[in-house]
């Protein structure tokens, strides 16, 4: 198992500054969201050149990290055609840049069926589904194009908000380059995380051969709503997950989420321990 940490989640600085910092807590592999982690010049889709893609090679390679994640989490479902052709071109752009800078994937998550990128009851409806399989399709031949391959994260809250809605959209798009980010906690909500074994058993069942990335982060629940905390600081029993990635992943990019600077070594060393510890039977 590679772990690894959003670059957006260590102390503040310049992109040198953060891959620095994630090399010294004995990290192995990154998230790389461009515009949470650099203000100080462009990432425009028309400022992802070759030469910045392969100075962030040299970069990530000088301290010993992989990207797991070139993260382009932006609305494949927004009714406004305008901000949609935008997203399209912005996914083209990462998928250009991560074919040059050997990414592991290009992440998205699955969007919403209007312009706030916010929940609704319509998300999960059939309609919602054909949408953003229609939308995400041209995203993913371009990826086949340029050899890349581009991950759908299932959110609860999002159109492909559980396993099967996910694997549906797998199978109707049926290429190799699509496949999964799988961050169970992710899959959980105030009105399901007390079944949270079977959840993430069936999300294993139908969607492990697909996966290619997964995130680790914790939860509690506070005012009636589940929060985002590192891994170890919540209610999470990471056996099944340890347990699939040893016997099935091993070498798998696995990316902490929602650590601060303060924990994150210590969210790590909690997961490799897991790790080590486990048993395969």
């Amino acid at each position: 198992m590679q772990i690894g940490i959003r670059l957006h989640d260590t102390k503040k600085g310049t992109l040198e500054e953060r891959v620095a910092i994630a090399e010294e807590q004995g990290f192995s592999c990154a998230h790389l969201a461009l515009k949470k982690v650099i203000s100080e010049y462009s990432v425009a889709d028309s400022a992802l050149t070759p030469g910045f893609s392969c100075y962030l090679k040299k970069l990530f390679a000088a301290h010993h990290l992989d990207v797991a994640i070139l993260g382009c989490y932006l609305n494949l479902a927004t009714p406004d055609q305008a901000a949609l052709e935008k997203n399209v071109h912005r996914y083209m752009a990462h998928i250009r840049m991560a074919s040059l800078l050997g990414a592991g994937v290009v992440g998205t998550e699955t969007g919403a069926v209007n312009e706030s990128y916010s929940f609704e009851e319509r998300n999960h409806s059939e309609e919602a589904l054909d949408i953003f399989i229609k939308n995400v399709r041209p995203v993913v031949q371009y990826a086949e194009k340029m050899g890349v391959i581009l991950a759908i994260e299932p959110v609860y809250k999002h159109i492909v908000c559980n396993p099967k809605r996910a694997r549906k959209v797998l199978d109707e798009i049926g290429s190799p380059n699509l496949q999964i980010i799988f961050d169970p906690v992710n899959l959980l909500d105030i009105s399901n995380y007390k079944e949270r074994e079977s959840i993430i058993a069936e999300a294993i069942e139908v969607l492990g051969e697909d996966i290619a990335v997964i995130h680790i982060k914790d939860f509690i629940v506070k005012d009636g709503a589940l929060v985002s905390v590192a891994a170890g600081t919540g209610e999470m029993d990471y056996t099944q997950i340890i347990r699939f990635i040893k016997e099935k992943k091993p070498y798998i990019h696995t990316t902490l989420e929602n650590t601060t600077p303060e924990n994150a070594v210590q969210a790590k060393a909690y997961i490799q321990k897991l790790y080590d510890t486990c048993q395969i039977k």
